[in-house]
């Protein structure tokens, strides 16, 4: 259709028809705006203060982890045996029976029977600080007592 046949068929229409014409292109074109435009606009607006909350949130915690990683680089250098000496003193005081440990020359394979998840959590966290030892492996699995079982492989400082 060509714009003189739609100029026809207008002139043909009654008043009343196009009036109805004209208010259901009308509410046409506000439900096109209102779909293509406000709508996707409010619907960002509204979610915007939410994203920003979990936005700040996660900045928070990557500057925790900034600062963390920061003050673990400004420590002194450990050397081997002292590394050694700080990870065998942990693994008696955080994880006492439950753990064997055997030195491989800058490894240590440690064998747990039935640790207590916190202890190990608290325990890696002082091997990574005190002793610089860096978890290589970990093959673990949850005993039906919810206590760990397996074995880790950490890695020291070079000799």
């Amino acid at each position: 259709m060509n714009t003189a046949m739609l100029k026809d068929r207008w002139a043909a229409l009654r008043p009343r028809e196009q009036a109805m014409v004209a208010a259901a292109v009308a509410v046409v074109a506000i439900a096109l705006v209102w779909l293509v435009a406000l709508g996707p606009a409010l619907a960002t607006l509204q979610s915007a203060e939410a994203q920003r909350r979990a936005l700040d949130t996660q900045l928070q915690h990557m500057r925790s982890l900034q600062v963390q990683a920061q003050s673990l680089q400004s420590q002194p250098k450990l050397s081997y045996d002292e590394a050694l000496r700080l990870l065998e003193q942990s693994v008696q005081q955080r994880l006492g029976a439950t753990a064997r440990m055997v030195i491989v020359g800058e490894r240590v394979n440690i064998t747990l029977t039935g640790t207590a998840p916190d202890a190990l959590a608290q325990w890696l966290t002082q091997a990574r600080v005190n002793a610089r030892a860096l978890p290589s492996e970990a093959r673990l699995q949850r005993n039906q007592a919810g206590l760990w079982e397996g074995t880790l492989v950490l890695t020291l400082p070079p000799r």
